[in-house]
């Protein structure tokens, strides 16, 4: 399979610099409050540099990313094409307000909308996925004239009120007043089913039913929208079963219930189609968007709009908005990306090596190493389920570890990254996340990396 990133990577081996990195930690240690942290608590590494699939420090080494950042590099680090869009842009009109039409704009709102499915041909754009959740829930709920929401547990929507209000992880729980108009179900998950099932097809016809009791004991007619991502990303990979998706577009067409999937992070490629619907034959009324947009270059995210929802607002204003909606640097990004992936047939690679290369190595790896309880995922979209009883399901960790507890998961990360892979970690679960474009022998190099560190894992199975 050919390599399909036309750039160099980055230096074999980086020239230390560890006196600039010093300084660059320190900086970073008095004056940077960092995200979901306690802050005394953690040590972040110093980056010297970024290009391609790796990623290196100050003091000369160099990490195969299997993370994507936080799963949106989806076209690598630094590619040339999009960064010279960029510096294009900058040099023709840096910004503009939103209230205006701007080609760099207007042709990127024209490439999304040519490839979400169905009628979603209207775009709003925001600065990131948290505020794209944030604007389709606003939507919904000014469109159907009702207050509630339901989402998933096992979901993770973002950071912002609204957002994280409907997430169903933990990372809710400091922010949760109860008071969001939010009600939880449980989606599939046949691994952890909670629904008592055997096969794929009972999870569903479960998981429907419980849903729509749900629905109706929380009242039809109190709930705006039911949100899902259309594949679980941060919370597991969890693939829905053959005819979920559908059941939800049925269940909410019955209800008069807007349907919104949240491709934050299953779109633009990472599951070998441009969004994770394609691969369900499914259209919900919005779908939001950012990450993969614009491979995170320029923060930017969106919401796609069903024509049902864009005539409520034909002649009603929509009361929302952002000073940076779509602005001219990140929909620049935007084109270049999009672009970029078409002429170098990115989403196709994606699926291709996912399929033939990562897939098989994963299950095999599987097979040999006690502490994998399961492997799941579709294109360069995958998890590993880590355990310590393969009968049992028991997680290698407890539900939401930390300090000690936490201790067999450390040891994994710590191991990987000591042969050159930065692991994706979160809970119980290492993801295989790495840019789409990756080479064969990049995924290859990053897969004995990881066939390393789960031998480290096996050490605590029981």
């Amino acid at each position: 399979m050919p390599p399909h990133r036309p750039f160099t990577l980055g230096p074999m081996t980086p020239q230390p610099n560890p006196q600039v990195g010093a300084a660059v930690k320190a900086a970073d240690r008095k004056h940077v409050f960092h995200s979901w942290s306690a802050q005394e608590l953690i040590d972040p590494l110093a980056v010297a540099g970024a290009e391609g699939s790796y990623f290196w420090d100050y003091e000369g080494n160099r990490y195969l990313d299997f993370t994507s950042g936080l799963v949106y590099t989806n076209i690598g680090y630094q590619h040339p094409k999009v960064v010279a869009a960029i510096q294009e842009q900058a040099g023709k009109m840096t910004t503009f307000a939103p209230a205006f039409a701007i080609e760099a704009r207007s042709e990127a709102a024209r490439l999304i909308a040519e490839r979400t499915p169905g009628d979603l041909d209207k775009i709003f754009f925001t600065n990131g996925g948290a505020d794209a959740v944030e604007h389709a829930l606003r939507m919904a709920r000014l469109h159907t004239g009702r207050p509630k929401v339901l989402s998933a547990y096992r979901s993770y929507h973002g950071g912002t009120q609204q957002a994280i209000n409907v997430t169903g992880d933990p990372r809710r729980w400091a922010s949760d007043t109860g008071t969001a108009g939010v009600a939880r179900f449980w989606a599939p998950f046949l691994y952890r089913s909670r629904f008592y099932a055997e096969t794929e097809e009972q999870e569903c016809e479960r998981a429907l039913e419980h849903l729509e009791s749900t629905i109706q004991f929380e009242g039809p007619q109190t709930i705006a929208a039911i949100i899902l991502e259309t594949i679980p990303g941060t919370a597991g990979i969890m693939l829905p079963p053959p005819g979920y998706l559908a059941g939800v577009r049925a269940l909410c067409d019955k209800y008069g219930i807007v349907f919104i999937l949240d491709e934050v992070m299953a779109g633009f490629g990472r599951t070998g189609k441009w969004f994770a619907a394609d691969l369900y034959d499914v259209t919900p009324d919005l779908m939001t968007f950012a990450k993969g947009v614009n491979s995170g270059y320029v923060p930017l995210g969106g919401v796609a709009i069903s024509s049902a929802i864009a005539e409520t607002f034909a002649k009603r204003p929509y009361p929302g908005g952002l000073t940076y909606s779509g602005h001219p640097l990140a929909c620049a990004a935007a084109v270049a990306t999009i672009n970029v992936m078409e002429e170098e047939g990115i989403v196709d690679h994606a699926a291709k090596l996912g399929s033939e290369v990562i897939e098989p190595a994963l299950r095999e790896l599987a097979e040999r190493h006690p502490s994998v309880g399961e492997v799941r995922g579709v294109g360069m979209f995958w998890a590993l389920e880590l355990v310590r009883d393969r009968a049992t399901h028991e997680p290698l960790v407890p539900y939401n570890a930390a300090g000690e507890a936490n201790a067999p998961m450390t040891a994994f990360a710590t191991a990987a990254k000591a042969g050159g892979l930065w692991p994706f970690i979160n809970m119980n679960r290492t993801h295989v996340v790495p840019a789409l474009n990756i080479t064969e022998p990049e995924a290859k190099e990053g897969l004995a990396a990881l066939d390393a560190a789960l031998s480290v894992a096996d050490t605590h199975v029981s």
